[in-house]
């Protein structure tokens, strides 16, 4: 993992039998990559669901004890459908892309609160040259935004203390932000760059190697009580529990 130090380990110990991502992970990736297609996922669809989603899901399941002692009001759900693991069909109805086909999974372990993916929550990515695991909101609605700057404002102290602990661990501020402060807020505040935020995530990477590791489970956990303190300041901002 990408910016990291020292770190707590689970106590659960790990084998080889708890390897939930593997080659085959991102060998289906690659080749579902070049061949996005109904015709190419039917005649594989037993090894998404073999060898790729159900240890994912696995993966889901056995982080939900870990994840309780972050928060317990974060929601590891390992269902196939409506849980924390995201479909691998596409939405294509608004988008000029009309390849039927995610090229990656994606996991989001969301507030028992949220209902969407712009809840609070953490997240891990497994693409092919691209693996990384996530923390914070994503484009969170108006009326969040609104109280996060506003608790930014008035808790400045906590919200440097966020930043100072992130960075600590070589983690910063990712995401999307507006040309100026938006309307409201004080143009010359001290941590303007913040309020003029969209999104209030923070991520660190990893390599393919790194996450087909028996061991990857455990660097999630620590990567996520490393994150911990954003989506903490977060949920509270936004009046939902800790």
């Amino acid at each position: 993992m990408k910016g990291g130090k020292g770190g707590q380990r689970s106590s659960r110990p790990t084998t080889m039998t708890d390897n939930y991502i593997t080659s085959e992970t991102f060998r289906f990736l690659r080749e579902l990559k070049s061949d996005n297609n109904r015709q190419w996922f039917d005649a594989n669809k037993d090894r998404y669901v073999n060898r790729v989603r159900a240890p994912l899901l696995r993966f889901i399941e056995d982080f939900a004890p870990r994840l309780r002692r972050i928060s317990k009001h974060f929601v590891a759900n390992p269902k196939p459908v409506g849980g924390s693991m995201f479909r691998i069909y596409r939405d294509t109805r608004f988008s000029r892309d009309k390849s039927p086909y995610k090229t990656y999974i994606g996991i989001q372990f969301r507030h028992e609160a949220g209902k969407d993916a712009h809840a609070p929550g953490f997240y891990v990515h497994i693409e092919p040259g691209q693996v990384f695991a996530g923390a914070g909101m994503w484009h969170p609605d108006g009326a969040s935004l609104r109280l996060i700057r506003e608790a930014i404002v008035e808790k400045p102290g906590p919200w440097r203390r966020v930043l100072r602990s992130l960075a600590e661990y070589d983690l910063g501020l990712g995401g999307e932000s507006l040309k100026r402060v938006p309307r409201g807020f004080p143009s010359e505040h001290p941590l303007a760059d913040d309020l003029r935020r969209k999104d209030f995530i923070t991520t660190a990477t990893f390599t393919e190697r790194e996450a087909i590791k028996p061991d990857f489970i455990d660097e999630i956990f620590t990567c996520y009580r490393r994150m911990a303190p954003l989506p903490r300041f977060l949920a509270r901002a936004i009046g939902v529990e800790w």
